[in-house]
């Protein structure tokens, strides 16, 4: 792959993670789901949102191997 095509993809990553940043307040369900562990006793939280990572994980390996299948 050319110099070039890698530059247009890395800019076309940097505007989808500049466009999922900007609606960030607006995926509300995201960290949320049933399965995120969250604990919380006194002063002390624990959050690790599991099934977000996962889904994520799953949402962005769909969308590589259709943009970058050979």
């Amino acid at each position: 792959m050319g110099t070039g095509k890698t530059l247009i993809i890395i800019g076309i990553l940097f505007i989808l993670a500049g466009l999922f940043f900007m609606a960030g307040g607006k995926l509300t369900f995201l960290g949320h789901l049933p399965g995120d562990i969250h604990f919380s006793k006194g002063n002390t939280e624990f959050y690790f949102p599991v099934i977000s990572c996962i889904l994520v994980s799953v949402v962005g390996t769909i969308l590589l191997n259709i943009f970058f299948r050979r």
